[in-house]
């Protein structure tokens, strides 16, 4: 594996990673069950792209991972903007916000890296997964 499909992997890991954390700081606000299943849904398929990552990533090494200050500012964030709306419609409405982010992400490493096929087909998972995830969050809305 070249050192590009690794940069690949880590950018990869770690939106996967900012995706698992959203969801845990949120979840305990969440008061519709379809939406918590669905964020707990969303939760278990950001595990398994890291698992995934793990695999194909080289044995010798770790896959790099949001830093503490990362999620120090993701939970302050949360906190923040739910502080005076914590509905899902506004829980949705953050979690859209970094999905789409991690849309754009996963779209320019399809389209501007060169990456063999199984790491191709992994960022295609996480955009997929992804898009699926706006379509299921828009309806809360």
């Amino acid at each position: 594996m070249d050192k590009n499909e690794i940069n690949v992997l880590d950018e990869l890991n770690k939106g996967a990673c900012m995706g698992k954390d959203a969801i845990h700081f949120v979840l305990d606000k969440v008061e519709d069950e379809k939406l918590k299943n669905i964020l707990t849904e969303q939760y278990e398929k950001y595990k398994s792209i890291s698992s995934k990552i793990n695999e194909l990533y080289p044995s010798d090494k770790e896959p790099h991972e949001t830093n503490a200050i990362n999620k120090a500012l993701t939970w302050y964030g949360v906190e923040m903007k739910t502080l005076m709306d914590n509905s899902s419609s506004k829980i949705a409405e953050l979690l859209l916000q970094g999905t789409n982010m991690g849309i754009i992400e996963g779209r320019k490493l399809l389209n501007h890296k060169e990456i063999d096929g199984k790491v191709h087909k992994l960022v295609q998972e996480y955009v997929d997964m992804q898009e699926d995830s706006v379509e299921k969050l828009k309806k809360f809305l």
